[in-house]
């Protein structure tokens, strides 16, 4: 069974910075593009940052310059800084492995003023 496995939330001071992790695990024979998503709440998730298997990456336009996503082997990282308060919200981690849509549990980001 495929699982995706997120760490590294917590709660940061703005201008902080913070890493997040996202392991797959079990049988995997290919990993398509992987990302980072994040919902505040009483909004709609939305998609934060991709990587494709081949390194291309993308970002949303409220992170540019400020995150970094990035990946080894079966696991993505989003290195996330100049933290804002609006930054604040639960990150889930999605990959499509063996053809298939995974999601992690989430994480839980949030950014005092």
């Amino acid at each position: 069974q495929v699982q995706l496995v997120e760490s590294g939330g917590g709660l940061v001071q703005a201008g902080g910075s913070l890493r997040l992790s996202c392991a797959a695990s079990g049988i995997i024979f290919s990993i398509n593009a992987m990302k980072w998503y994040r919902q505040a709440s009483g909004k709609q998730r939305e998609l934060v940052a991709a990587i494709t298997s081949g390194g291309r990456t993308n970002y949303a336009d409220s992170v540019k310059g400020r995150f970094t996503i990035s990946n080894a082997q079966k696991t993505v990282f989003l290195q996330m800084n100049s933290l804002k308060p609006e930054d604040t919200a639960v990150y889930y981690c999605n990959a499509e492995i063996n053809g298939n849509d995974y999601w992690g549990q989430g994480t839980q980001v949030t950014v005092s003023s």
